[in-house]
């Protein structure tokens, strides 16, 4: 949990937007923002679960600041911004001339999410460091011969480098698993899409 407000980001205040969550798929919206989400929800087919998801990544953001493998920072990835992928097809559209099962197309969406979080945990590991967090997997660092003292004190060497190189590597994989899905959105779609996987 990072960003401007994140001393904002208590339990309580999850608490309190996953209750908003319920009242807004049901059509009573709190505030202007909850009116905009409950009017997306009315018109199209989101499903609330990866709303309910990304509120538990922050709390596990809250309550974690390792991950042992890569299997868990997975979770969490899919959990920050894997599910931005499933929220946003629902809205995007699927091509009516499409020949991909919805399924393959919500993968690629998944993926996309998943490889746009670790493009951040790359980008912002100085960052992240000097908040006391370490988003790497733990035993891929060990095996490299590194440990949480080389991320926190920023010690750039051959050893760190091809570590890193095998963590953009792994990101890479997911941004070509995400492309593939993304000529299968409505045409209208498809540009803001490609869009942020190139620049990503």
């Amino acid at each position: 949990v990072d960003g401007p407000n994140a001393s904002h980001i208590t339990p309580t205040a999850l608490d309190r937007w996953s209750n908003r969550l319920e009242d807004l798929f049901a059509g009573r919206p709190y505030d202007m923002y909850d009116a905009a989400l409950s009017d997306t929800a009315s018109n199209f087919p989101v499903d609330m679960q990866p709303f309910k998801d990304m509120i538990e990544g922050m709390r596990m953001d809250l309550r974690k600041s390792r991950y042992k493998n890569f299997d868990e920072l997975y979770l969490y990835c899919y959990y920050v911004a894997g599910t931005v992928g499933l929220m946003s097809v629902p809205v995007m559209g699927i091509a009516p001339d499409s020949k991909a099962s919805a399924e393959s197309v919500y993968s690629a969406a998944l993926a996309l999410g998943i490889a746009n979080q670790l493009t951040n945990i790359l980008r912002d590991v100085g960052e992240d460091s000097r908040r006391g967090r370490v988003y790497l997997p733990q035993d891929e660092l060990a095996h490299a011969g590194l440990s949480d003292d080389d991320v926190f004190e920023g010690r750039v060497t051959d050893k760190w480098r091809t570590f890193m190189k095998g963590q953009i590597t792994r990101a890479r994989m997911f941004f070509d698993e995400a492309e593939k899905g993304i000529y299968e959105l409505n045409s209208a779609s498809r540009w803001p899409v490609l869009a942020s996987l190139l620049l990503y």
